[in-house]
């Protein structure tokens, strides 16, 4: 999975008072959970975009300097009710020995035999939780929709594999294709209908 860092500084006071002077520099005081202890940081606003605005799940270097590196993924983000503003970030600190529970997108890719013929796609879940070791995390889960036609569906249990575990039930749906009013019926799902004529029949319409 990819990562990206952000530049911090540790913090020895972490009351209101000296949260409220981060807040009024510009910086956004931060906490990294998951180790012997917490760490409590802080860093500059525009240091989080990469990490907040993005469909992408990344991993997170945290570096505090001469206090040291830390490996990490995104646990909160709490914000100003009314203005754009971060003013709390929460981290969890990850270990290579050690599996760690995450959000990852799914992306769709192709393009779907029953879209074609007028069925709408459906998307139950743009993000699957998933638990595996840090070097196994998948940056996304990819669906070949090409071959889904009206009224198929591809469910967690179709996408699992040996690298993570989906934290989902087998049966919980990820993408459908449904029909609507102007869809047309896909050639591969017509039957062909036995005839009841008798061989008499068959013989009289020849002649």
């Amino acid at each position: 999975m990819k990562s990206i860092t952000i530049l911090g500084s540790k913090r020895e006071s972490v009351g209101k008072k000296a949260t409220k002077a981060l807040r009024n520099a510009g910086l956004v005081p931060c906490v990294i959970y998951g180790g012997d202890e917490a760490i409590h940081f802080s860093a500059e606003e525009k240091a989080f975009k990469k990490l907040i605005y993005t469909p992408d799940a990344h991993t997170v270097v945290i570096d505090l300097g001469k206090d040291g590196q830390f490996n990490a993924i995104a646990q909160d983000m709490q914000w100003h009710p009314v203005k754009e503003l971060l003013l709390h970030a929460d981290f969890y600190q990850i270990f290579d020995d050690k599996a760690v529970t995450m959000e990852v997108p799914v992306v769709l890719e192709g393009s779907s035999r029953g879209v074609l013929n007028g069925g709408v796609l459906r998307r139950n879940n743009r993000k699957l939780k998933v638990k595996a070791l840090p070097a196994n995390l998948p940056d996304y889960i990819t669906i070949d929709i090409s071959p889904m036609k009206i009224g198929a569906k591809k469910y967690v249990r179709d996408l699992r594999v040996d690298e993570y575990e989906i934290m989902h039930q087998d049966s919980v749906v990820v993408c459908m294709i449904k029909t609507s009013r102007t869809a047309v019926a896909d050639d591969d799902d017509e039957e062909d209908v036995p005839s009841t004529e008798t061989s008499d029949e068959a013989a009289a319409k020849q002649d």
